[in-house]
């Protein structure tokens, strides 16, 4: 979830991912190795809102507002069909990332003291996390090694919050996107 190391994750810290299961055949290898939060215990996934309020701030009010908010937005379907880029990060596109952002905002817009990656990037950019931290020629190696496992479909049905224990996340909640 976090773009840093794993020692950049605390205790109480937490996010909101959509799980993607049909990736973890083609790389989960390759994450747990490259991808901090995949050694944190963290699935293959696309962030929704990370870091979200502290586990501290987290009650059932929370909750409730977290299940409203999300059951307004309708299940869907993301295609995988190809690799992105950023500087030192290889990942997965997933397609169409309009609901993904719209999930996000809805978020954002109810708890505005949580922007997106802390407000640290300007424009939300929906992506599964491969590799971090890597030369160019080792993001490459794994793009090319997952051509033949692409293209594939996810169907999103719901949303999970994350929480770091301090050594590793674990999924807190899991709630229901409508339709």
């Amino acid at each position: 979830m976090a773009d840093d190391s794993t020692s950049a994750f605390q205790a109480g810290q937490t996010g909101l991912i959509v799980r993607i299961p049909e990736a973890e055949p083609a790389v989960r290898g390759w994450r747990e190795r490259l991808d901090p939060s995949a050694q944190a215990g963290v699935p293959a996934h696309v962030t929704v809102l990370f870091p979200f309020l502290d586990e501290s701030r987290i009650d059932a009010l929370v909750y409730s507002a977290l299940a409203d908010v999300l059951g307004r937005q309708q299940a869907f379907d993301l295609g995988f069909e190809r690799c992105g880029r950023l500087p030192e990060v290889l990942y997965l596109v997933p397609e169409p990332d309009m609901r993904l952002r719209q999930l996000t905002e809805a978020i954002a817009d109810r708890w505005p003291e949580a922007p997106p990656y802390g407000g640290r990037f300007a424009e939300i950019v929906p992506h599964l996390t491969i590799a971090q931290g890597q030369e160019d020629a080792v993001l490459e190696e794994i793009e090319a090694d997952l051509t033949g496992s692409l293209p594939f479909t996810s169907h999103v049905s719901s949303v999970e919050l994350m929480v770091h224990d301090g050594t590793k996340w674990q999924e807190r909640a899991s709630f229901a996107l409508g339709g």
